[in-house]
């Protein structure tokens, strides 16, 4: 229960504050919204003020903001999206992903300040038998300095290099008391998790972080941009081909996420941001039906001067559609393969 009420809420929340970017710069411009929508499917509960429509509807994976003559007939009304000038089109469609980078920096802030987070330091706390690092000659208290002469200061700059020497031997530098030791060593795939890591084995030491304002705000803003060009070069090593394509569904992110809720409230939040970052970088995608194909589409019109026939859009973005909840299938049947193996 705990899990089900987690997930609804953090993911009610990032695709919320997803709509509220498009529905707030709308409004801004003086674009008619005509719905404001969390959820598909029939309306549970809702309500009419001004002229929008505002409500939650029963299937919680998603949600939408209905634009006057974004879909269907359209008039010459100056007041509907299709009739407003192309960079205030371009606008309202890119504040979706805008805003969930914005709650992700606020939320790594909060966790930073006055929440207090747990940080990953560089020390090994426990080596894990039978993986690389015990393989090597790790010990618990070696602190890790450098990855192949990279320094390394944080657990975060730690993950994100292993992660990049995937399927190559790592030049592990550490200090030992007052010596220094190099250690080589190649991380393993771990296929128990989901998605599959690869690892070498090893816990490190943490120690909770209460920073000041402008510190926190600093912080938040760091990591924000350290997992935006973390989230792009896994990006690049996918379509290279230097990695296993290998995406969490809606049931593993549901799974972690209540491991995040029973880990405690600052694992949850961490979590929060983590996803809401994801989610916005995963929407500036190319794929017809999500935000990144209309800004592609926005982008075209404005070299050629004319917009898409409306047909043909509505064709692309049904495409779109039909390929993304194909997607959703395969990626959720992989995840509940995935739970009733390890089960």
């Amino acid at each position: 229960m705990v899990t089900i009420i987690a997930w609804i809420v953090v993911f009610g929340v990032l695709v919320a504050v997803h709509e509220l970017g498009h529905f707030l710069v709308a409004k801004s411009f003086g674009m008619q919204v005509d719905e404001y929508s969390l959820g598909f499917g029939p309306r549970l509960i809702g309500l009419h003020f001004g002229e929008t429509d505002y409500s939650v509807r029963l299937i919680p994976l998603g949600g939408y903001v209905r634009l006057a003559g974004m879909d269907g007939e359209r008039s010459s009304d100056p007041n509907e999206y299709p009739n407003r000038p192309l960079w205030q089109r371009f606008l309202v469609i890119f504040a979706g992903p805008v805003m969930n980078m914005v709650l992700a920096f606020l939320l790594f802030a909060l966790l930073f300040g006055p929440i207090g987070m747990a940080y990953g330091t560089t020390t090994i706390s426990h080596v894990m038998p039978h993986y690389p690092a015990a393989a090597a000659g790790l010990r618990a208290g070696d602190r890790i300095v450098a990855i192949d002469g990279h320094a390394i200061t944080s657990g975060t700059a730690l993950q994100h290099a292993i992660a990049t020497h995937a399927k190559q031997t790592m030049r592990v530098s550490v200090v030992r008391g007052h010596v220094h030791r190099v250690f080589h060593l190649k991380a393993k795939l771990d296929t128990s998790l989901n998605p599959k890591q690869y690892l070498i084995g090893i816990q490190l030491k943490t120690v909770i972080v209460h920073l000041g304002l402008w510190k926190s705000i600093k912080t938040g803003v760091v990591q924000t941009v350290q997992l935006t060009g973390a989230w792009f070069s896994q990006l690049f090593l996918l379509v290279t081909g230097r990695t296993r394509f290998d995406v969490m569904g809606p049931v593993g992110i549901a799974v972690t996420i209540g491991q995040a809720a029973h880990q405690g409230f600052a694992s949850l939040i961490f979590l929060a941001a983590i996803l809401s970052a994801n989610l916005g970088l995963f929407n500036i995608l190319p794929v017809p039906v999500l935000d990144g194909s209309k800004l592609w589409l926005l982008a075209l019109e404005g070299v050629r001067r004319r917009a898409m026939d409306p047909e043909r859009e509505s064709m692309i973005h049904l495409v779109g559609m039909a390929f993304l909840l194909v997607f959703v299938v395969f990626v959720t049947y992989h995840d509940i393969v995935h739970y009733l193996h390890l089960g």
